[in-house]
């Protein structure tokens, strides 16, 4: 069984194994032990694990007589490992759609952005409930799919109130910049719920979520 030091080390020895074929393209095991001062033994070890997880590939490559030597790389599912800087993208995407057509291109940019969020969002209601079902039976699974989506997102049923809670907003930094995004989802939730859905509560006006009302009638 292996030690606590040993397991924790394992995680770093295979994010340095997929940091240095990142870096430099296409390795034997050799060389990446060389490169990284460690064992061979324990890279290949870790190269197996990481091959079984998807995460790099292998190919075999000739080289004169002998047994062929085995390279290794990243594959396209790694590239989720690296860092990435979505949020400045998105932010420096909104500063430029501005600078281009002002406010309302960026209104409606979220606008259409919000259509298609919706119509994503109806078509996954539509293949588990039916189209008479229950409010809160909507409202329960818009909250899944919200959850799924990063959101925290829960239904509220009690004393004849039916909310949708979302206790996190997955593109804060986007409605920091702009309001546009919170005015999109509220649209949003109006055209999939009903046009007298009210929000209560609002992550950037300072409360622990956004909670929306949802009315029967």
């Amino acid at each position: 069984m292996p030690d606590a030091a040993s397991s924790t080390a394992e995680p770093a020895l295979r994010r340095a194994i997929l940091v240095h074929l990142r870096r430099h393209g296409a390795g034997s095991p050799d060389a990446i032990a060389a490169s990284l001062g460690a064992s061979r033994s324990g890279i290949a070890q870790q190269l197996r694990a990481l091959e079984a997880a998807g995460l790099v590939s292998r190919a075999a490559v000739r080289h004169g007589v002998g047994r062929p030597r085995h390279l290794y790389d990243v594959t396209e599912d790694a590239q989720g490992l690296f860092p990435s800087n979505y949020e400045g993208l998105a932010s420096g995407l909104i500063a430029a759609i501005v600078q281009l057509g002002g406010d309302q291109l960026l209104d409606d940019v979220m606008a259409a952005r919000s259509r298609q969020a919706g119509a994503r969002l109806r078509d996954g209601l539509a293949a588990v409930l039916p189209p008479d079902a229950p409010l809160a039976d909507r409202v329960r699974e818009l909250a899944r799919l919200q959850d799924g989506q990063g959101y925290l997102a829960e239904a509220e049923v009690e004393d004849g109130a039916i909310r949708l809670v979302q206790h996190n907003c997955a593109v804060h930094e986007i409605a920091k910049a702009n309001g546009s995004a919170c005015r999109a989802e509220l649209a949003m939730f109006r055209d999939l719920l009903g046009p007298g859905v009210e929000r209560e509560r609002h992550i950037l006006a300072g409360d622990r979520c956004c909670t929306y009302r949802v009315p029967q009638d």
